[in-house]
């Protein structure tokens, strides 16, 4: 047994200065101990009066290598601290990393001043949620159940009866079932559609905007979008409505501006005939208007609703609108202040 002792002493002796890392000590030190156990375990074969003796030389091993664990280990991690500084050395004599600043989205920027303009007439910004039910994003908007638009090749569905929302107009429904006229409110956000190509994408962004009070005539819509026109393009830009059709507005109008590259004599921009349309808008349907618990024999009320990209495209120049989804820095440092 004491022969045992003395093997694994000098064995651990001579392993012990050979570790260089805390890890490698640790199973050094699980080894050392496992193999005790074993020469421990002996014990019972001995005689009962050597079996003291015995328990003092292995209690006295013991307390030997533990002390030399513990000032190996105060070594080992001296040397491992040493060369993390050496491997964390900083130069500091060399030139630093240059970070350049940030800027904001054209989608964001163009939002931002779309909401400045609105809300300097009064409107309050509300957004709806972008998981809509076909309720609030058809039915309440007095769209035909065979209407192309709630086809599945044309809008997402994620389950029966709930989609992405196709048009940020679900949300004006929802504020004119839980607020009373006079309603004034500017609806921005994401939506989803079927679509890609050069001036579409199956994610873009839109902002609706709603007008409901007693008196409100097709007056007062194109007296805001003249005003809207003129603080996005420029004072000299013009509007026109065109007569057209959307199941939640009647009358419909699409809305042309006088072309910002020509001034309206005609360019390629605007195909020669010196105006672009810009948005839809209307008078709210009676339907729409029943739909909410709102009287449309005391209150009347427009709608209008643009695509934010389409304005950034308009008001920078951008001719193609994946220009706007593709993160390329190159495109979108023409856009810092």
């Amino acid at each position: 047994m004491k022969e045992k002792i003395e093997a694994l002493k000098a064995k651990i002796d001579s392993a012990i200065q050979e570790t260089e890392t805390g890890r490698a000590l640790y199973e050094l030190k699980l080894k050392f101990q496992a193999e005790l156990k074993s020469i421990m375990s002996g014990m019972r074969d001995l005689p009962k009066e050597e079996r003291p003796v015995f328990g003092k030389v292995i209690n006295e091993f013991k307390e030997g290598m533990e002390q030399k664990f513990e000032e190996r280990a105060v070594v080992v991690r001296q040397k491992e601290l040493q060369k993390k500084y050496e491997e964390e050395k900083i130069d500091v004599t060399m030139p630093g990393r240059k970070y350049e600043a940030g800027a904001l989205h054209p989608v964001t920027l163009v939002k931002n001043q779309l909401i400045d303009i609105f809300a300097g007439m009064g409107f309050k910004v509300f957004e709806g949620p972008e998981i809509e039910t076909d309720y609030y994003n058809f039915t309440a908007l007095n769209t035909p159940e065979d209407h192309p638009a709630r086809d599945m090749q044309d809008t997402f569905y994620l389950a029966d009866k709930l989609l992405l929302r196709t048009q940020t107009s679900a949300g004006q429904i929802r504020v004119m079932e839980t607020e009373k006229p006079p309603i004034k409110i500017l609806s921005p956000g994401r939506v989803f559609r079927s679509d890609d190509d050069a001036t579409h994408s199956p994610m873009f962004h839109q902002m609706e905007g709603l007008v409901v009070d007693k008196g409100i005539t097709l007056c007062d819509l194109q007296g805001m979008l003249a005003e809207f026109a003129k603080k996005m393009f420029a004072s000299s830009t013009k509007v026109r409505l065109r007569p057209s059709y959307f199941p939640f507005t009647e009358p419909s109008v699409e809305v042309d501006l006088s072309c910002s590259e020509c001034g309206g004599k005609g360019c390629r921009l605007c195909k020669g005939t010196g105006w672009i349309e810009v948005l839809g808008a209307g008078m709210v349907n009676r339907r729409v208007l029943e739909n909410c618990g709102v009287d449309p024999d005391v209150y009347t009320g427009f709608a209008f609703g643009m695509g934010i990209e389409r304005i950034a495209m308009l008001k920078y120049g951008i001719n193609n609108i994946k220009a706007l989804f593709e993160n390329d820095t190159r495109f979108l440092k023409q856009f810092r202040d």
